[in-house]
């Protein structure tokens, strides 16, 4: 029998889902070239049912798709079928930069962490293997939609899985609570995208006030903490990031005295990390704001549940995709919020959408509309786009406007000055049809409106411009080929499938 912890159960069930979806079959189709009852496959597709090895043989001969392999790992290209109008209603999930915070901010909680609506994505996926692996107990419900936390009273450092923290940059956000739970440890350097050079000192500026010092010694972080004593601290940030406001948020919320941390990040998954530590019973003032005063509990005990809130990074995705190939859709529980600059300059740029009322998200305190995009003619808009801080243009979401600009007429300006390789990776666009010139490291220029024509194209060692280059393809008439489509997974759960729901047409398949 294939493995019963959820986890694998569901990613199983997920792979079997997405192979039945790109044939076209329906769950009732499948089970009878199974021999078997509608509701069976239901099940399987839920992942609340044991599959055996020859069912799962079955089921690939049945959908001509190998759902599981042995031996070398094979990687998943994707073929795009371009050029097709999309339609329907789709919701966002939750939000992958969210669930990596709580994670990571469970540790500092002695009692039961249930979470939410967790985001299936391999990121996450390492970081329970972390977690796992120091002595955490993460279980997944039987739906694998929560994930329950019991963290131990003394955490396994030595055991930590390498190879797991080595492959996510998240590792870095286990300074803040490990250092009000440990004298001295040791963590493996930090991985993720090719993005350029991206340094972790505005993380050690951050925590030096608290006593941690880092030296680095054979691909590993050496951590000593200082105890700087139950004295109100006073944190300047010099960088307004997002991960390294959250590392000193769990750094303060372990600690006695008052903590204001100044230059703070109030993005949605800084946003999220706040919430789930009042329900800890940590006091926080200025949540939203840059400037928070946190009034920190060294005894934190507590049986608490909270529920993710949404991504709106995957918002903009579904939504550009909309966008790009001249369709309409809805794209249902937007965090506003955080898209209201985006949408903005999507109206700028002659988008017609229309916004419903709002209403809460789950947690209770994030706000939600269903934003509709119709067919627009798209024009440059006057100013360059770039990125800033939130209440700004989100940096995750930039990279969407390059190809929502390629579909513009006239010269668009982007400016990426965050990252010093992303913008070289989004001159893939032009092996599409479009026209992106790159003056720098740091900015493209882009002359539209594009004429897109199908492609084969290898996937960028970058999350967000591997996503637009998959939705430049499905604007981009006849089939187009985006091979090594790994790195998706990382951010995105079941992108593929999801497209498919609205109509796009993916085929998944591996050489």
């Amino acid at each position: 029998m294939v493995d019963e912890a959820p986890q694998h159960l569901a990613q199983v069930a997920a792979l079997i889902r997405g192979a039945r979806q790109n044939k076209g079959l329906t769950q009732a189709q499948l089970a009878e070239r199974l021999g078997t009852s509608q509701s069976a496959i239901h099940r399987i597709e839920q992942g609340s049912q044991n599959v055996s090895l020859d069912m799962l043989a079955r089921i690939s001969a049945a959908l001509d798709s190998e759902i599981i392999s042995f031996g070398a790992p094979k990687h998943s290209h994707l073929r795009v079928s371009g050029g097709h109008v999309l339609s329907g209603r789709i919701e966002v999930n939750s939000s992958k930069n969210g669930a990596v915070a709580l994670l990571c901010a469970s540790l500092l909680n002695r009692g039961r962490t249930t979470l939410r609506r967790v985001a299936r994505i391999v990121e996450v996926d390492r970081i329970v293997d972390v977690l796992r692996s120091i002595g955490v107990q993460a279980t997944w419900s039987a739906d694998g939609r929560d994930l329950e936390i019991i963290v131990p009273e003394q955490l396994d450092l030595a055991s930590i899985d390498v190879d797991a923290a080595r492959r996510t940059r998240s590792i870095i956000m286990f300074l803040g609570p490990l250092l009000g739970l440990q004298d001295e440890f040791s963590l493996p350097y930090a991985g993720g995208c090719d993005l350029g050079t991206r340094t972790v000192e505005p993380h050690m500026i951050a925590l030096r006030p608290f006593g941690l010092s880092v030296t680095a010694a054979s691909g590993n972080y050496e951590a000593v903490v200082a105890t700087p004593g139950a004295q109100d601290l006073s944190v300047v940030l010099t960088e307004r990031g997002d991960t390294v406001t959250e590392n000193a948020i769990m750094a303060a919320a372990s600690r006695d005295g008052v903590t204001t941390i100044r230059n703070a990040s109030p993005n949605y998954m800084v946003q999220d990390l706040c919430f789930y530590l009042e329900l800890l019973g940590v006091r926080i003032e200025g949540i939203g704001t840059t400037t928070l005063r946190i009034h920190g509990r060294t005894d934190i005990d507590a049986d608490v549940e909270y529920a993710v809130s949404e991504d709106p990074v995957e918002a903009m995705s579904l939504l550009t995709a909309g966008i790009v190939t001249g369709s309409e859709i809805t794209v249902a529980r937007v965090p506003i919020e955080f898209m209201e600059i985006e949408l903005a300059t999507l109206s700028e740029m002659g988008l017609r959408y229309s916004l419903s009322p709002e209403y809460l998200a789950l947690n209770g305190r994030t706000r939600l509309v269903d934003v509709t995009v119709h067919p627009s003619e798209l024009h440059a808009p006057i100013d360059k786009i770039h990125p800033m801080p939130f209440p700004g243009l989100n940096i995750d979401n930039l990279p969407f406007f390059a190809v929502i600009a390629a579909c513009a007429s006239g010269h668009t300006l982007i400016h990426d000055w965050v990252y010093e390789g992303r913008a070289i990776h989004l001159t893939d666009l032009t092996r599409l049809g479009a026209d992106v010139r790159l003056l720098d490291s740091h900015r493209l220029d882009i002359m539209g409106p594009t004429h897109w024509s199908g492609a084969e194209v290898s996937c960028p060692p970058a999350l967000r411009p591997a996503v637009v280059i998959l939705l430049a393809m499905l604007a981009a008439k006849g089939t187009s080929v985006l091979r090594n489509v790994d790195i998706i997974s990382r951010g995105y759960e079941q992108l593929q499938e999801r497209l498919i729901e609205l109509g796009a047409r993916i085929e998944t398949f591996r050489d």
